[in-house]
């Protein structure tokens, strides 16, 4: 019996938790600038 792996979508992934969709909203900005804060990478 295999097993099924899972499958991840690169394209998809980046739509929804990308640099440029982050900076879009107000949020996703508020976002960015906490994890700059903490000396995070940002996306």
């Amino acid at each position: 019996m295999t097993k099924i792996k899972l499958r991840n979508s690169t394209t998809k992934r980046r739509r929804t938790i990308g640099f440029r969709t982050r900076m879009k909203t107000a949020t996703g900005r508020r976002i960015i600038r906490r994890r700059r804060s903490r000396g995070r990478s940002v996306s």
